[in-house]
């Protein structure tokens, strides 16, 4: 057993350290920490803090994922059916069959948006009017969907009606902006129309905002129109069209296209209009459906988003039936 002494310098080191020893007197120091009456309401102070969220289960995020693949599938379905309908209509409203006379032959080609997605703008038509002239047009409605398949079936129909009672191109396409003014629709479409007399071959045509015509003849001339033109189709009632006239006397091709033929987001229109003109030129006493095929062909060269459609009027020497 340690003697007294021992204890005592032991309790004196306690009270200078605050440590007492086991079994010291009362009032020693004590043995352990001194907790302090603030330290000692901390310690007994509650743990209040909020826990954190608990992390979601794997299930529970298969589940999430689950739903929004659902939602999406759903949307790409809805909007797939909307291109589908409106792939329908330009169908069934794009004419089966163009005019053609002896001596005249006809052809169009039309091509969607290469993302599949876009459709529904791009037109063309050709109708025999009543007194044996053949009506042209080609014409490019704002949007790609639905709404711009019905308004470009609204622009075709009410040329086709106005046509029959007037005879001046620049009063037909006059007309029919008028009308889609009223309509109140809220789009617009650019569109070239031609009137032709096959026993006089005199084409008249007036432009609403669209891409100028190209043609070449059999004698190595060619160019692109440089018709006087009015606003698009839908924007401003009481706009006039100027009528352009021309006689296609010597053999060759009239050719009119739309926009997504010429131009594409790093070629510019005029060099498109370039192209198109060099390559009709070059293949100007073709068939005019092997010609239209040719010209939508150069169409890739554009690298467009855009549809696309060609109408070839084929005149001349050689021009038979289509």
């Amino acid at each position: 057993m340690r003697g007294v002494e021992f204890h005592r310098r032991r309790a004196a080191a306690g009270r200078r350290t605050g440590i007492r020893s086991v079994g010291a007197p009362a009032g020693a120091a004590a043995a352990g920490p001194v907790v302090r009456r603030s330290d000692e309401r901390s310690a007994e102070r509650p743990m209040n803090r909020r826990r954190p969220p608990r992390s979601a289960s794997a299930e529970e995020l298969l589940t999430t994922l689950q739903q929004l693949t659902s939602r999406a599938r759903r949307q790409v379905e809805l909007h797939q059916a909307r291109v589908e309908l409106a792939e329908v209509i330009q169908r069934e409203m794009l004419p089966a069959a163009l005019p053609a006379r002896p001596g005249l032959q006809t052809a169009a080609r039309y091509t969607p948006a290469r993302s599949g997605l876009d459709i529904g703008g791009d037109w063309y038509d050709g109708f025999v009017l009543p007194d044996g002239a053949l009506a042209f047009a080609i014409g490019d409605v704002q949007g790609h969907d639905v709404e711009a398949a019905a308004f470009m079936g609204q622009v075709r129909i009410a040329m086709r009606a106005i046509a029959a009672t007037a005879t001046d191109p620049g009063e037909v396409v006059g007309r029919t902006n008028d009308l889609l003014v009223s309509a109140g629709s809220g789009l617009f479409a650019t569109c070239t129309f031609v009137r032709l007399d096959p026993e006089s071959r005199e084409l008249h045509s007036a432009r609403a905002g669209h891409v100028a015509a190209v043609w070449a003849t059999a004698d190595g001339r060619c160019g692109v129109t440089s018709d006087e033109g009015g606003l698009p189709l839908g924007i401003q009632a009481g706009e006039e069209y100027p009528v352009t006239r021309r006689r296609l006397t010597d053999p060759g091709a009239f050719v009119l296209v739309t926009d997504g033929v010429v131009e594409g987001p790093s070629f510019p229109i005029d060099r498109g209009l370039e192209t198109v003109t060099r390559l009709v030129r070059a293949r100007v006493g073709a068939d005019a459906g092997e010609l239209a095929d040719a010209v939508l062909r150069a169409a890739e060269q554009t690298g467009h988003q855009d549809d696309a459609a060609v109408l070839v009027i084929r005149h001349g020497t050689g021009a038979g039936h289509f």
